[in-house]
Parts: structure tokens; C-alpha cells; sequence
């Protein structure tokens, strides 16, 4: 009898047991080798990999005839596929669903930047769920939920880190000298170094090496790969296979509404995007083909998705809108699971899912209980995964919601999901008036091309109250305030601060931007900021606030730093600002280094 059938057969007979002690009772009959009675089954392993701004169209076994994705459409078919899994319209907030198990709005991120990004630190993630039962944990690639102490993935129960800053390489989180896909400048357990390779092969290699560790532990690697998004720096070797390709949007399949002519992304994007995929399916493969190698494969849950839909407009097999929207072009992304002799390959799931589900749900598959005080707004899809419950399986209601700003604000692009129906307000174009509400029939109209919000008012008028009751609970969970970072403590010192993380940023005359830091000084003592700063051909003078205390130095021409000596601080919440002045205009710096000097 195999596992599968043992743990259906259990199932059956012990519907009350709780979820994880079912489990752990499950493989343990299902075990072909004697162990002591006193012997614990060993967990599965756990590989969860995510691609960032690939979108659902962006891989062959999703009807894309010019994308080459050969080792990705073949784990669909040794997978679990769930048809109708979504995720937020922007990369931050999927990430912390992800981890969670909650919706973003209940962790503090709300957006990708101006220091929206940072989930609280008191939020539990699923490495930390998993370190606590004996996991080892660790993180290849893009993080995009604090760069500081108490914030990082060192702080969040990731044992191994090897991360880039912010949401992106060459982006305002880069440091000094970084900013580019190949031979990157990485954040490795908190500290900087130089990689050799491009970004995607590093990250891959690393992830390799960390499961492949002889130990008796099992594993959990998260592999959320910085590719498909900006800037399109492609490997050379994956962009000469488009050479010769026509990747104009006209010779795809024309599904669903069409892509304004204006709108298409340019042929020669579309290549360097489509090798950046291309080169992921080859890091996909060289792991799975790691996980072989080692005798791994069958003792390892496999998962790969996306974290939104596509950032431009391409072939996405005819799904309505891109990333930013809540149109299903934005949310709706691939998600297969491969867990062989437990998940049955090639079995489609229809049922509606989130990526507030995986966390419950790979707990339940390891026989991990959920930690007290946690409360998920997911639900474990194992039963489904198993093949059972399809047809009972209950209604439910998923919501997603994302715009620009510090706080979500209520009725704004936004949707609300059921199994069979769809409510929708997306974006409106900048200065227009909010769009009326829009429903779509998603079993027969899965594009979102007829509204049909005319023909269901009362339908329409009970989802957009459901809408409303959940956004008034998650926005009184603990409110929309800055999560400070962390000044002079035990987990990090000196702290990088970046324009990723600063708050209330403002644009001044000449197009220059300036922010502050929301900040939390740990120790009362002396400290030194020092500025890193574009140089200027005229003299200018920096200028500082922190805490209270303001201090100002001149500077001549050409200088790229300035360094604030000596400054005396008392513990507590404060405001960091700097920025220099010259020429009639206000400059904001690259980035500042907060440093304790002790007392």
C-alpha cells in the first residue's frame, strides 16, 4: 500500500484528529522501514520558489508558444497545478502573505517602498514556524521586507541569508558599487559581499548547496528569485536563443481583450525578459536534478509561483490588466506543488486559493502546529492536494487591495473573489474619478470581459459589503504607523539607511526627492550619521535632524560625503532627515550610516 493510499485511508477513519497529529500519524504507517518506537517519521523537506514579475503567460505550458521553459513546464505535469491561485498586484505585499499566512494589510506592509515595505517585526514567519521544530531554514535571493534590524530575514528566523536589498537590484537600496545582475553586491547574514555570477545562477547555487548539507535536520529553502524584474539586464547566453525569434505581440495568441498597440511591451524587452525566465527554468532544473542527485527528490515538497502578473503588457494569456491591477492579469498566477508518492502528478485543482494558504498548508503537510497566538486568514489546501473534499469543499471569499500611499484607503482598488463570482474597482487613471463597481462571472467569463454588474445588484451590493468587513478587520489589527528601524542595537551596528525605507518623501524644485527615517534609538550615548552623496559642482551645505538635535555642515564642490561626528542621543523613538542644499535646491543624500559609538 502506498503513503497515498495510507493517509487517505487514515483520513477516513480519524476525521477529528487535528491536522498536524494526523499527519505525523499518517506517514508513520505509511513508513516501509521499521523504526524504534520511540522514533519520530522525519518532516518533509520544503523548497519554495517564487519568480518576481513573471506573469501567468510567461511560461510554455500556459499556451506561450515562443517562451522556452522546458524544465518549469515539465514540473507542471509531475505537480499539483492549481488553476485559480492569486496573489496582491505588487511584489512586497505577496511576500508577506506568503510567510505568514495573513493578508499584508494585517502585517504593516502595505506597499513596495517609502518604507511600506517593512512587516513588524512581532509578525511570525514560516521559518521561524518551521526553525522552532527543528528546521533548518534559509533564504536565496529577494527578501523586499526590511533591510534593517529588527526586519531582515536574520531577524525572522532564517538561519542562512543570502539576500539582495529593497525590491530590486538597481534600485535606491543598492550600496556603493552595486546595482547590477551580474556579479551583484549581496547581503550574506547582514553583512555585504561582492558575488561572482549572475544574480539568479548565484542564488540558485547557494540554495544547492544549503539543502544538499548532510545533516539529519530537514530543510526549508526559500528561493524567491529577483528575476523577471527590472532592470532587464538578461544573461548573454539565454538572450541569443530570442535572437532570432519575433517577439512582437501580434504573433501571439490574441486572447481575451486586446493590448493597445502603444501599450505592447518593445520585441527586444520581450527577449531579454523571456531570458531571464529561461535562465530561471535552468536554475529550477539544476535544483531539482540537485534534489535527485542526493536521493532528496521524494522526501522534498516542491512549490513554484509567481508574485504578481506581469510588470508590462505582453502575451498573458488573455488575463485582463498586469501587475498594479486587481484585474486577474495582476493576481492570477501559476502555482504547482510536487510531492511524489504523496501528490498525485497532473492533478488540476479549480478551487480558489491565495498565497495566504501555503503557509497552513505546508504546515499541515509536515505535521508542524500552527504557534499559539498566530491566527491565519488562510486555510490548509492539503486535503485537496491529497485529491479529496474537491466536491464539498466549501465557498470562501478572498480579497485584494493595492495603491500607492501610507494607508490603504477603503473602497479603493480593490476585489473580492468567490469561487464563481468576481467584484471588482480597479485603479482609476491618475486625476479620473473612482470606476463603478464591476462583477464578472468568472466560470464563464475567466478573462473579465462582460459586466454583468447590472444584471446582480443585490449580489453585487452583498460582496461589497463582505469587501467592507474585511477591510475594517484587517485595518483595526494594529493600524497603518511606520515600523521604526533599529538605531545602535544588539542586532545591528552600524545600520544602512536607505531611500527605499524613508517615509513622508517629497519631491523638491529640480525633481530631487528627500525623506526621513522612522527610527527607534536602542541606547542612550554618542553616535556619528555619515552621508553618502551625489556629487554637485557648486558648494552646498548638508544638512541634519535627529532626535531633537539639528546640526549643519559646508561642503565643497564635488563632495560625496559628510560625516556628522560626536552627536549625543537619548533612547526612544525619533525622525532621521538629511539632505544637502545648493543652488536654490534641496538634494536627498544616497543613503546615511548610523553608527554607536558607545556611551
Amino acid at each position: 500500500m502506498s503513503r497515498l493510499d495510507v493517509i487517505r485511508r487514515m483520513r477516513s477513519r480519524q476525521r477529528g484528529l487535528p491536522a498536524f497529529l494526523l499527519v505525523i500519524a499518517c506517514l508513520s504507517a505509511g513508513s516501509t522501514q521499521a523504526r524504534p518506537a520511540t522514533s519520530a517519521p522525519r518532516r518533509p523537506n520544503i523548497v519554495l520558489i517564487m519568480a518576481d514579475d513573471q506573469g501567468y503567460g510567461d511560461l510554455g505550458v500556459h499556451g506561450n508558444p515562443k517562451i522556452k521553459t522546458p524544465r518549469l513546464d515539465r514540473f507542471a505535469h509531475e505537480s499539483v497545478r492549481l488553476k485559480s491561485f492569486h496573489v496582491s498586484p505588487v511584489c512586497a505585499p505577496t511576500r508577506a502573505s506568503l510567510l505568514t499566512g495573513r493578508y499584508n494589510y494585517r502585517t504593516g506592509v502595505v506597499d513596495t517602498y517609502q518604507g511600506r515595505a517593512i512587516m513588524h517585526p512581532d509578525e511570525t514567519t514560516l521559518a521561524e514556524m518551521l526553525a522552532k521544530e527543528g528546521y533548518r531554514t534559509g533564504i536565496f535571493g529577494k527578501w523586499h521586507l526590511g533591510d534593517n534590524a529588527p526586519c531582515r530575514p536574520i531577524d525572522q528566523g532564517f538561519q542562512e541569508a543570502l539576500v539582495i536589498k529593497g525590491g530590486g537590484l538597481g534600485q535606491p537600496s543598492d550600496p556603493a558599487g552595486g546595482g547590477h545582475y551580474l556579479d551583484p553586491i549581496l547581503q550574506h547574514n547582514g553583512r555585504p559581499e561582492r558575488a561572482k555570477g549572475y544574480c539568479s545562477d548565484v542564488f540558485t547555487t547557494a540554495a544547492i548547496g544549503f539543502a544538499t548539507t548532510p545533516s539529519d535536520r530537514p530543510f526549508f529553502v526559500y528561493l524567491p528569485f529577483n528575476c523577471v524584474h527590472d532592470p532587464l539586464e538578461a544573461p548573454e547566453r539565454e538572450l541569443k536563443s530570442y535572437a532570432n525569434v519575433d517577439l512582437s505581440y501580434a504573433t501571439f495568441p490574441q486572447l481575451g481583450l486586446p493590448i493597445p498597440k502603444e501599450l505592447a511591451q518593445k520585441p527586444e524587452d520581450v527577449a531579454k525578459v523571456y531570458a531571464m525566465a529561461t535562465n530561471i527554468d535552468t536554475n529550477v532544473g539544476r535544483l531539482l536534478d540537485a534534489l535527485e542527485a542526493h536521493g532528496l527528490a521524494n522526501d522534498t515538497i516542491v512549490i513554484f509561483l509567481t508574485d504578481n502578473g506581469p510588470a508590462q503588457f505582453r502575451y498573458n494569456a488573455g488575463l485582463r490588466g498586469r501587475k498594479t491591477s486587481v484585474y486577474d492579469g495582476g493576481i492570477h498566477v501559476p502555482c504547482y506543488i510536487r510531492w511524489p508518492g504523496h501528490f498525485r502528478a497532473g492533478l488540476e485543482i479549480d478551487r480558489i486559493a491565495a498565497h495566504i494558504d501555503l503557509a497552513p498548508t505546508l504546515l499541515a503537510a509536515c505535521g508542524v502546529p500552527a504557534p499559539a497566538g498566530v491566527a491565519f486568514d488562510g486555510v490548509s489546501l492539503l486535503p485537496l492536494l491529497l485529491g479529496e473534499r474537491a466536491a464539498t469543499w466549501p465557498d470562501r471569499m478572498l480579497f485584494f487591495q493595492w495603491h500607492r500611499g501610507d494607508a490603504p484607503e477603503r473602497g479603493r482598488a480593490f476585489a473580492a473573489r468567490s469561487q464563481r463570482y468576481k467584484l471588482v474597482r480597479p485603479e482609476p487613471p491618475a486625476g479620473a474619478r473612482p470606476p463603478a463597481l464591476a462583477l464578472f462571472d468568472m466560470e464563464h467569463d475567466p478573462l473579465e470581459q462582460h459586466d454583468i454588474a447590472g444584471e446582480k445588484p443585490a449580489l453585487v451590493a452583498r460582496m461589497q459589503a463582505d469587501y467592507l468587513a474585511w477591510f475594517e478587520d484587517v485595518s483595526s489589527t494594529r493600524g497603518y504607523g511606520p515600523i521604526r528601524i533599529h538605531l545602535g542595537g544588539p542586532r545591528e551596528n552600524p545600520t544602512v539607511l536607505t531611500p527605499q525605507d524613508w517615509r513622508g518623501a517629497t519631491t523638491k524644485p529640480g525633481g530631487t526627492s528627500v525623506g526621513g527615517w522612522e527610527v527607534q534609538v536602542m541606547r542612550p550615548g554618542r553616535y556619528q550619521v555619515k552621508t553618502r552623496l551625489k556629487p554637485r559642482p557648486f558648494p552646498t551645505v548638508a544638512r541634519l535632524s535627529l532626535g531633537g538635535m539639528k546640526d549643519e555642515r559646508k561642503l565643497e564642490p564635488g563632495a560625496s560625503e559628510c560625516i556628522f561626528n560626536r552627536l549625543t542621543l537619548a533612547a526612544g523613538p525619533a525622525r532621521l532627515e538629511a539632505f544637502i542644499e545648493g543652488n536654490d535646491t534641496t538634494f536627498g543624500v544616497l543613503d546615511a550610516t548610523v553608527s554607536s559609538l558607545g556611551d
